[in-house]
């Protein structure tokens, strides 16, 4: 088994475990300030609409040999506006200009001509109006709002409203970040990175319930003992999953990275700059908060329980008991019930040794073998 798979199974089994919930004050300062940056971008300098929502004109030319500046020139000098030119494949280019009339248009295609010496019909020309790109807009928001309310739904169902509220929060976070960052780099917002957006809010709820789902069923019956708090349960859970989440985040972001870099950077194919950053950023954003944001908010909100609350005292009095004759908190369980019978077996961080470099935790070996009492065998 390779070192990534070990640690995978020690993190599932509980033997290792980075406490990210005893340390969620400090996740939530790193986003509140990755948001505020992303939201400050956003106001200070705007996304830079593509011309599919501010309307415009893209050109077609047949193969030539001028270089990509020159012709950028003569389309912005002759219609006064910013000019994004493309170089495809085939060494044709691909020429878009935002806020440009059929009068203006014309004049583009007759300058962009001379300077390819072409006849103009050869170079093809399309008007696009913005309504077509505010119908695409509005489609989405629509969109977004359905999901989200079928997310909420659907979570407060399978699961409880806390962890709706909690799932809620990330995805909005993520699609803040991934907006935010669209805005600082100035890459042009078209259809395709639209798409991108709502591609990436699947990703991340999936990253989040599959938490959840551990965290489900990890607490079944847990005001029924008193060796664990909800938070040492859901900071189990979130490290039982943890290698998890971190080989399907990269198994995404791999292929997304080489059409970010390779091919919008290299081979200057910048269609698909339009979907490919928004996916980047958005799945490294949903990893992100699936870990440092939604289980421990889920933690947070379920600690003011008064159950939990009452759990909590009693976990911490049974160990202070415990430690106060020398005694592993786990050597004596007069619980109801045998805790591996509802997966609460296992050490945590909770219970653990002092954590050594790294957050990493060290669970304590004892001699009876995973806390289970002595009267009761499996």
């Amino acid at each position: 088994m390779s070192r990534l798979g070990t640690i995978g199974v020690r993190l599932y089994r509980g033997e290792i475990g980075y406490d990210f919930v005893a340390k969620r004050k400090f996740w939530y300062a790193v986003s509140i300030l990755i948001t505020i940056t992303a939201i400050v971008g956003l106001a200070v300098r705007g996304l830079n609409m593509g011309i599919e929502f501010k309307g415009g004109a893209v050109f077609n030319t047949p193969k030539t040999s001028v270089s990509v500046t020159q012709v950028q020139e003569t389309a912005t000098e002759a219609s006064g506006h910013h000019a994004i030119v493309q170089k495809l494949g085939n060494d044709t280019l691909r020429i878009q200009v935002s806020d440009l009339d059929t009068t203006q248009a014309t004049k583009v295609q007759n300058e962009l001509a001379k300077d390819l010496g072409i006849s103009a019909d050869k170079i093809a020309a399309e008007l696009v109006g913005p309504s077509w790109g505010e119908q695409i807009a509005n489609k989405a928001w629509t969109g977004l709002g359905i999901f989200m309310i079928l997310v909420v739904i659907y979570l407060a169902i399978a699961f409880e409203w806390r962890m709706a509220l909690a799932a809620l929060i990330a995805l909005i976070h993520d699609l803040t970040i991934t907006v935010g960052v669209y805005a600082l780099v100035g890459f042009e917002v078209t259809p395709g990175t639209v798409i991108g957006l709502l591609t990436i809010l699947g990703y991340s709820l999936y990253d989040t319930v599959v938490v959840f789902d551990g965290l489900k069923e990890g607490a079944v019956g847990i005001t029924k003992q008193t060796r664990y708090t909800y938070s040492e349960i859901a900071n189990r859970s979130l490290n039982g999953t943890l290698v998890r989440s971190i080989n399907t985040t990269v198994v995404a972001l791999l292929p997304v990275a080489g059409l970010l870099f390779i091919g919008g950077g290299f081979l200057g194919a910048g269609m698909l700059n339009d979907i490919s950053l928004s996916l980047f950023v958005g799945l490294a954003a949903g990893a992100y908060s699936s870990i440092f944001i939604a289980t421990p908010l889920v933690a947070d909100l379920k600690e003011r329980d008064p159950q939990m609350q009452a759990l909590r005292k009693r976990v911490l009095a049974k160990r202070a008991a415990a430690a106060a004759k020398g005694e592993s908190p786990d050597a004596e369980d007069g619980d109801e019930r045998h805790p591996d019978e509802d997966g609460l077996d296992g050490p945590l961080p909770g219970d653990a040794a002092p954590a050594g470099a790294g957050g990493t935790v060290v669970a304590p070996r004892g001699g009876r073998g995973r806390g289970r009492s002595s009267g009761r065998r499996r």
